[in-house]
């Protein structure tokens, strides 16, 4: 247990208005990327390094700016930008066909009521799992290390490498939306195709020319990017040909394997993930419970003493005023239920419904929170298996709906399927928000913070994102269309939302999802073996990514996973690595950045003008396309190396800093 020290009373600004609004406004950049990304790939990036930098760079210029007020800065950026989750079950909302668009308050109010009562939920776990625990919390540390340098001096090699650290994220972000852009004007291809067929049997890959995969790659990690590659290989390599013989079709190579793995292979993920999901839950179900309950002991011990003798770092909401919010949530979560509800086939069962998701939001959600917290503290909020979560939530949702309403008709099977997503969508708000702010909260900690005034911001947070998410999922919608074979593929939502229809209406292809489980048992097998053998691991749910994901969209992560490994392998032996390493991660996220956003912006061109390619040149016509597909494929690896060359060299110049 680490020592608590108390720090000064009057120690210069922290909640201040400025904060908010710079957060405000980090906020919509990062949440629009984030809702662009996790639609793409089913993959959503942390903010609070890139939020915190960009705050440090701008706020130096103001005399009285301090650490504290650059930690609610990114307190609030990163809850708006985890609160963008919601895409992993929302968008099935539309996929079902339940809603053409996104209701506004409608999907506002499943945001903010989701990710408040997760801010709550997150408040009496703070000194159970925080304070009083000795998780690791790893992006919490590194957050923390990254504020400490940035503002150990307002000048001098400190507040070079903030600004190098802004230029990084801006050249990342400037050189990923001109990709794009070229690439909308179809002078470059947006993938790059290479299918074969031998007699009936069908193989091949495609590489997503996206510049936005490969910095998300560069995040993930080798070893998530080496499991997702043996996920392609097993998709690909083994799913696409077997099927594609089992079951002729006519047509090209790349009609027939987009079919295959449409139709049979994805399923084989959708049972790799669920297996891995469960499993890896299971493994961290006993420490979870144990770290939770003894720490929560010492949590009412302290209580007991008083609030106003413990210093400043360590004064929470008032738990009054936590309960209160709290139960003041449930109000618009029970009004949005019976909405959701009345003048439908299931309005007859309206109350006892109703009822049933409100005792299943409050109890699970408590559950998912604690869960969800331990497991940021234990191996980081972006590796924390989320989705995992989520699958357990709306499958448990989905049960519960067939025993409430065992006699209802068959044509409200529908229906019950809409409102299991209804509910899971609030549910994975609770989750994520929790799984993010004890991170945040860890970090503040470590900056000596006040957790109110830092719980004040992640609640801030959390409704300047669900004010924005709702917009920027119907623009997305409007352009670009959900699944399908050129619709922006929800890859989260889709699986959740087979899921809940497989559990309530019946499916027909369980038994791909049970071989797929068998096949993630032995994936299971093989990672434990190598955890506890080597050095190495194979991540269950990232192989499953790999088999259910197209490769047009994980090829591009894999490749930017190897290249971030290459990358700080090179730089470790520059003067300077460790800030090499962190421009290095602000130049991926800068890549994530802006092709998301320029995403977002041609999907309003695309709604405003009606035109589905309205950058596209009339003369780049079909006899060009092999020729953009090299050009294409020519500047995908040749501004990386660009830009890691950049970052490399201007870490060289700094002074060098310890991380």
């Amino acid at each position: 247990m680490q020592a608590m020290t108390k720090p000064p009373e009057n120690r210069g600004l922290e909640l201040t208005l400025r904060g908010i609004l710079l957060g405000a406004v980090i906020t919509l950049v990062f949440t629009a990327a984030n809702v662009y990304l996790g639609l793409k790939v089913g993959l959503t990036f942390a903010t609070s390094i890139p939020a915190a930098v960009i705050s440090m760079a701008l706020l130096r210029y103001l005399r009285n700016a301090t650490i504290w007020e650059n930690n609610i800065v990114q307190t609030v950026a990163s809850a708006a930008g985890t609160l963008s989750s919601v895409i992993f079950v929302l968008p099935g909302l539309v996929m079902v066909g339940w809603w053409t668009h996104f209701p506004y308050w409608q999907s506002f109010g499943i945001c903010a009521a989701g990710g408040i009562l997760g801010v709550m939920y997150s408040v009496p776990l703070r000194r159970a799992l925080v304070t009083q625990s000795d998780l690791p919390y790893p992006e919490g540390v590194a957050a923390a290390e990254v504020l400490k340098v940035g503002t150990a001096s307002r000048t001098g090699e400190a507040a070079e490498e903030n600004r190098a650290g802004l230029f990084a994220l801006l050249w990342g972000s400037i050189a990923s939306a001109a990709f794009a852009a070229v690439v909308a004007t179809n002078i470059f291809a947006g993938q790059f195709d290479r299918y074969f067929r031998v007699e009936s049997a069908t193989t091949g890959s495609s590489l997503g020319l996206s510049l936005a995969l490969l910095g998300a790659g560069h995040l993930i990690g080798l070893t998530v990017g080496i499991a997702m590659f043996v996920g392609l290989l097993i998709a690909y390599g083994l799913g696409v040909p077997v099927f594609s013989i089992l079951h002729p079709m006519a047509g090209d190579a790349l009609t027939v394997a987009n079919a295959i793995r449409a139709d049979y292979v994805r399923f084989l993920g959708v049972g790799v993930i669920g297996v891995a999901a469960i499993w890896t839950i299971g493994t961290l179900a006993a420490p979870v419970w144990n770290g939770v309950a003894s720490a929560l002991q010492a949590s009412r011990r302290n209580l007991a003493a008083g609030e106003d003798g413990l210093p400043i770092t360590e004064r929470d909401l008032p738990i009054k005023l936590v309960a209160l919010i709290s139960l003041f949530c449930f109000l618009p979560i029970a009004v949005l239920l019976w909405l959701f509800l009345s003048g439908g086939l299931l309005s007859s069962l309206i109350v006892p419904l109703v009822i049933a998701g409100i005792i299943y939001i409050f109890v699970a959600g408590f559950l998912v929170a604690a869960a969800c917290g331990y497991m940021a503290g234990l191996i980081g909020s972006s590796n924390s298996p989320v989705s995992g979560l989520a699958i357990l939530s709306v499958i448990g949702a989905s049960l519960l709906l067939v025993l409430f309403a065992k006699n209802a008709s068959v044509a409200a099977g529908p229906s019950l399927v809409a409102f299991a997503l209804f509910v899971t969508a609030v549910l994975i708000n609770v989750a994520t928000i929790s799984n993010d702010n004890l991170q945040d909260l860890k970090t503040g900690q470590l900056v000596n913070a006040t957790p109110w005034r830092q719980q004040v911001a992640l609640i801030i947070g959390t409704i300047f994102g669900a004010l924005v998410i709702p917009p920027f999922l119907d623009l997305l919608n409007g352009a670009y269309g959900f699944g399908g074979l050129h619709g922006l593929p929800a890859p989260q939502a889709t699986l959740i939302s087979t899921l809940a229809k497989g559990v309530i209406q019946g499916f027909d292809k369980w038994y791909l999802i049970g071989i797929g489980a068998l096949l993630g048992a032995l994936i299971v097998i093989i990672d434990e073996v190598l955890k506890r053998t080597t050095r190495f691991r194979l991540p269950p749910l990232a192989v499953g990514l790999g088999i259910y994901l197209p490769a047009v969209t994980t090829a591009a992560a894999v490749v930017g996973a190897f290249a971030g490994a290459l990358y700080n392998r090179w730089v470790d032996r520059k003067p300077n690595a460790p800030a090499a390493r962190r421009l290095g991660v602000l130049i991926a996220s800068g890549l994530i950045v802006g092709e998301s956003l320029f995403g977002v912006l041609l999907a309003g061109l695309i709604v405003a003008l009606k035109n589905p390619s309205p950058l596209g040149i009339p003369f780049v016509g079909p006899a060009f396309a092999p020729w953009a597909a090299l050009l294409g494929l020519l500047f995908f690896i040749l501004i990386p190396i660009l830009l890691y060359r950049y970052s490399a060299r201007h870490a060289a110049e700094l002074k060098n800093v310890s991380a």
